[in-house]
C-alpha cells in the first residue's frame, strides 16, 4: 500500500510583483489543487464512484481511505484489502485512486450529486439525511496539560513544509497527550487534511486514537467534529473559532474541542474535563 506521490503538491508559476515601488517579475510557487476521485469495490464488484475531491496531491491513498471512514463507508482498517491508482485512467490514472475492500460494499444513502469543494465537504451531499453520519461517543478520560495546548500551534507551525513555500493551505497534526507530534498533513481543504491524518492512522493500524489530540490550523466545523469523532479522537483543537453546530455536536459526541489556541489564550467549548488547567 505504498503512496507514491506522483504529482507534485506545488506548481511553479512566474507573478509580475509590486515591490518597493516598482514591478518585477519572478518566480512563485502556489499550492496545487487537482481533482481526485475516489472508488470504491468489494469482491466481485465494479469499482464505483464514491466522490470527487479538489485536493493537493500527496497522501492520496490515506485521503481515500480516511475519507471512506469519516464517511462511514469503512468500519475498520482491517476491510481495506488494497488501494491503487486506477491504471485505465489515461491523463488523469494518478487522480482516480480505487479502494479494494474485503467484502461487499453498498453505497446506499452514500452519494454524492457532486464534486466537494476543497473548503466544504457539506456541499457535496446528495440528500439532508447524509450530514450527520453515525458513530459512538467518545469514550476516553484523557486529560492534557492546558499548557501542552499552548504550545501545541508553534510545533504544527513548524512542520509545515509545503505552507513555508506557497502561504496557502491547511493542516492537521497528531499530538500524543503529552504534546509529541505524531504526524502532519497539509492539503488545500480542511477536511482533506483531516481524512488523510484519519486514513494515515488507518493504515498503521493506529485506530481508534485513543489519547490523542488533533490541531487544525483553520476553524471547527461540524463535519470537521465528526470526522474527528469517528477516528476516537478526544481533543479537538483549532486556532480558529469552531461553529455553533460544531459544538453542539461535540458535546453530544463526547469530544473536547478547544479553539482560538493561541499565545497564553485559549477556549474550551465542550467536555472541558479534559483540559488542566493551572489556577
Amino acid at each position: 500500500m505504498n503512496n507514491v506521490v506522483v504529482r507534485r503538491p506545488t506548481t511553479q508559476v512566474r507573478v509580475h510583483a509590486l515591490d518597493g515601488g516598482r514591478v518585477v517579475e519572478r518566480p512563485d510557487r502556489l499550492v496545487t489543487e487537482e481533482p481526485m476521485e475516489i472508488r470504491v469495490h468489494g469482491p466481485g464488484q465494479d469499482p464505483m464512484p464514491l466522490a470527487v475531491t479538489m485536493r493537493t496531491p500527496g497522501a492520496d491513498f490515506e485521503l481515500a481511505v480516511g475519507f471512506c471512514i469519516t464517511e462511514g463507508i469503512v468500519t475498520s482498517p482491517d476491510a481495506v484489502a488494497r488501494v491503487a491508482y486506477c491504471v485505465e485512467g489515461g491523463e488523469q490514472r494518478y487522480n482516480v485512486v480505487t479502494v479494494r475492500l474485503r467484502e461487499p460494499v453498498s453505497l446506499d444513502g452514500h452519494e454524492r450529486s457532486f464534486a466537494a469543494n476543497a473548503s466544504c465537504g457539506l456541499c457535496g451531499k446528495a440528500a439532508l439525511e447524509q450530514v450527520e453520519v453515525q458513530c459512538a461517543p467518545v469514550d476516553d478520560d484523557v486529560r492534557v496539560d492546558g499548557s501542552t495546548i499552548l504550545e501545541l500551534p508553534q510545533r504544527l507551525r513548524e512542520a509545515q513544509q509545503v505552507f513555508d513555500v506557497t502561504g496557502g493551505l491547511h493542516a492537521a497534526a497528531l499530538f500524543h497527550h503529552d504534546g509529541e507530534l505524531m504526524a502532519l498533513r497539509e492539503d488545500v481543504g480542511r477536511h482533506n487534511a483531516l481524512d488523510k491524518l484519519v486514513g494515515y492512522a488507518a493504515l498503521e493500524r493506529r485506530l481508534p486514537l485513543r489519547a490523542h489530540v488533533v490541531l487544525v490550523s483553520g476553524r471547527v466545523s461540524f463535519e470537521i467534529v465528526q470526522k474527528a469523532a469517528v477516528a476516537g479522537i478526544p481533543v479537538l483543537c483549532a486556532v480558529s473559532a469552531p461553529s455553533s453546530l460544531a459544538v453542539q455536536a461535540a458535546t453530544r459526541l463526547g469530544q473536547t474541542v478547544v479553539g482560538f489556541v493561541r499565545p497564553g489564550r485559549f477556549n474550551v467549548y465542550s467536555h472541558a474535563q479534559r483540559v488542566d488547567v493551572a489556577r
